[in-house]
Order: structure tokens, then sequence, then C-alpha cells
């Protein structure tokens, strides 16, 4: 009787990274870029631009909501982006020392630049 339940065991332990080995292959073909909003601070740089990404981190001490800020250089293919665009940033491969993002999307363009082209 010990030795069944021992077999049927090892067989599901056989089974499992068969099943695993499977789901990273598919992981492996299609890999995950992440994707952050943010609006232009600066556009000054050729091919680049600086975004600010906001979040809210809840505190655990107060609960309270604080907004925690970080700025990144993305790729500015064009020099589309101008400040004051809100846009929507995505992982890229290491473009230089610090840009390691490209901008994919702009959400919405600055009221200023609406107010120019009129």
């Amino acid at each position: 009787m010990a030795e069944t339940k021992a077999k049927t065991v090892k067989t599901k332990a056989k089974a499992a990274p068969a099943a695993k080995a499977a789901e990273t292959a598919a992981s492996a073909k299609k890999p995950h870029k992440r994707t952050l909003r943010g609006v232009v601070v600066s556009d000054k740089m050729e091919k680049t631009c600086v975004v600010r990404v906001e979040r809210q981190v809840k505190s655990g001490t107060y609960g309270k909501y604080t907004i925690k800020a970080n700025k990144f250089k993305a790729h500015n293919e064009g020099n589309r982006a101008k400040t004051g665009d809100l846009v929507m940033i995505i992982e890229s491969r290491p473009l230089s020392r610090e840009k390691r993002w490209a901008v994919q999307t702009i959400l919405r363009a600055a009221s200023g630049e609406a107010l120019t082209k009129a």
C-alpha cells in the first residue's frame, strides 16, 4: 500500500515540471515590457525627453496616501512629444547611459500647443 502511494507522488512530481517548462517556453517567446504613464517635463535634448511619472503610496503607519514621483529619460523619435504632453512610455533596451524607455504614444497634447497651431 505504501508503495502505490509513493509511486503516485512520484508521477505527480514528474508532471509538474513538464507543465512549468511549457509555461516558461511560452513566456520566453514574448517578454513582458512595463508601460508607464507620465507628463513630459523637458524636451530640450535631441530625440530624448524627460517624463515625470507619479504614483500613490499608502503610509503603513497612518494610512495616508502620498505622491511619489520618478523622472525617466525616454527616447522621443522625431521629437514628437513636447513639454506638458501626457505620454505612455514603454521599457526598451538600453539606448544610452540613462535612457531605458521609449515614448510609445502621446495620450493628450499640452493645451498651449493646441493654441499655437490655430
